[in-house]
């Protein structure tokens, strides 16, 4: 199952395992059970710590990793391949008394908790922001025996998904119930089933001393600006709901100079990990409600903590557009996804609408198109607005048919689930319904900057207007990526202009002494 490369690897992983694990097999006639057996037994080949069983499951083929000792298990319903196999590996590490990266208290938090949790997460192999959330429960349930998770392969478990009406990974039960739909954290999961949890949070923060730069929002330009911060020996903090913002749901990532290609989690982690390299306070699953200012900046925070500073960076990033018609939102993770790479597989053999003709809509029609039995691509304009080597290769394709001048009026639905639109044909003005199983939005994205209304100047799309040093219309408020005006909407971008406020904030700093004075909205 495993090349040799890969095995040699997985048996140097694993030499750091300090107990016995033993994998649970459940497998039946199908070519995955094969390939899964075949796993487990690689597995096996690689550390004398780890021992197979064969056992009839629930579901087959799944495979269940657990420690004897201290009675904990994690499952994986289906091959955990692709981009679960650090899943995998991670689960096998953590199962075998490996260190878990996670902060103390939040580990003692994990341990505490009362009753019984059994998750069941399912995934897309192809999906990867799916992984995120599958090893956040992982680490949960190999530190504390009461917690469960189990991953489940959606496109091998096609009755589950149909009878459960899942339509967009991943999508989290516990015991038995929805939980979450999409990226969740360990922390969000802790606020979820710990109701004191963010009490607690908002205590602690509150506590927090004042920062020299608090940047707000952690994706690249956010990222970016915090290194540079630190690096001139500011105290800094980043706040942000999840670190990697869009970047973390990109699959291919070529044009980034200096690495040929790599994914978008990938370049998240590295991220993550050379601002942990500075004396950054980095403060997650936290969102950013209010600005203002009082002498010092006041930011706060959507749990009731606020933090103060003597400088402000935005770089809270921008998220998908939305059509905005009827049937939107009642059929979101029912049929209307926004995560192709994440979702498409769930729709496989069935027909689909791509809205949207620029690259993302293109790409994500011929990634659909491999898939799907059939996309259909709606483009509001009278021409597609991609690359013509992307349009080619889409016109190429025998199941994709685009169709221009057409504005997406309405999604239909059955009250559970998606099953076509309504378009009008901007030329004649005449008005279509299409039959479909799910729609892929790709119109673009929108800045997060709902909650900046009134506080500093916006352009009228929403965007924050900064000057050359990255600074707002409030003096010592700057902003940096996707929320500000600034053209071009590209990860190397991002972080240029992060370090350019952040220069700008500290440059600011250097002439302001004493904390801003109250400036006028």
């Amino acid at each position: 199952m495993l090349d040799a490369n890969v095995k040699n690897q997985l048996k140097s992983y694993l030499q750091n395992l300090k107990h016995p694990v033993e994998l649970v097999v459940s497998a039946d006639d199908s070519k995955k059970s094969a390939e899964l057996t075949s796993l487990a037994k690689d597995i096996v080949e690689c550390s004398p710590l780890v021992s197979s069983i064969d056992a009839k499951g629930a579901r087959a083929p799944s495979m269940t990793i657990m420690n004897p000792q201290l009675g904990t298990n994690i499952s994986f319903a289906g091959l955990p391949m692709g981009h679960e196999f650090t899943s995998l590996v991670l689960a096998l590490l953590h199962s075998g008394g490996h260190p878990i990266k996670l902060d103390a208290d939040v580990i003692e938090q994990i341990k505490n908790l009362s009753g019984e949790y059994y998750f069941e997460t399912y995934v897309s192999l192809s999906c990867q922001t799916c992984p995120e959330v599958v090893q956040a429960l992982n680490m949960m349930a190999a530190i504390n025996p009461n917690i469960t998770n189990v991953m489940i392969d959606g496109a091998l478990f096609q009755q589950e998904v149909e009878d459960r009406n899942i339509m967009s990974v991943p999508s989290v039960y516990l015991n038995g119930e929805p939980f979450s739909v999409g990226a969740i954290t360990v922390a969000e999961i802790l606020n979820k089933v710990d109701d004191s949890a963010a009490g607690r949070q908002a205590e602690q923060l509150n506590e927090k001393s004042a920062f020299d730069v608090l940047v707000v929002g952690g994706g690249p330009a956010g990222a970016s600006a915090a290194i540079y911060s630190a690096r001139k020996g500011l105290n800094t903090g980043i706040v942000a709901q999840k670190f990697g913002g869009q970047v973390s749901e990109t699959v291919g990532i070529e044009n980034f100079i200096s690495v040929s290609k790599t994914e978008g989690p990938k370049l998240v982690a590295n991220l993550e990990n050379h601002v942990k390299d500075y004396d950054v306070d980095i403060m997650e699953n936290q969102k950013a409600i209010k600005l203002a200012q009082n002498g010092l900046f006041d930011v706060e925070l959507e749990n009731g903590a606020t933090l103060q500073s003597k400088t402000v960076l935005l770089a809270t990033g921008a998220r998908w557009r939305e059509m905005n018609v009827p049937g939107e939102q009642e059929y979101r993770g029912k049929g209307v996804a926004y995560c192709p790479h994440c979702d498409g597989p769930l729709f496989k053999g069935k027909r689909v609408a791509v809205i949207g003709g620029g690259n993302s809509g293109i790409e994500a029609a011929i990634d659909l198109a491999n898939i799907v039995e059939h996309v259909t691509v709606l483009e509001f304009d009278s021409k597609l607005r991609a690359d013509e080597v992307l349009q080619r290769k889409a016109k190429s394709m025998g199941n994709i048919d685009i169709i221009t001048q057409a504005q997406t009026t309405q999604v239909n639905g059955d009250g559970s689930r998606v099953t076509g639109l309504t378009y009008t044909d901007r030329a004649t003005g005449e008005s279509h319904d299409v039959t479909l199983a799910g729609i892929f939005v790709q119109i673009g994205l929108v800045p997060n900057t709902e909650w900046l209304k009134g506080v500093v100047d916006l352009t009228p799309r929403g965007e924050i207007i900064v000057d050359e040093r990255g600074q707002t219309s409030i003096p010592g408020v700057f902003a940096a990526g996707d929320v500000t005006h600034t053209p071009y909407k590209q990860i190397i971008i991002a972080m240029g202009s992060g370090a350019t406020a952040s220069l700008g904030a500290f440059d600011y700093l250097i002439r302001h002494s004493e904390p801003a004075e109250e400036q006028a909205a």
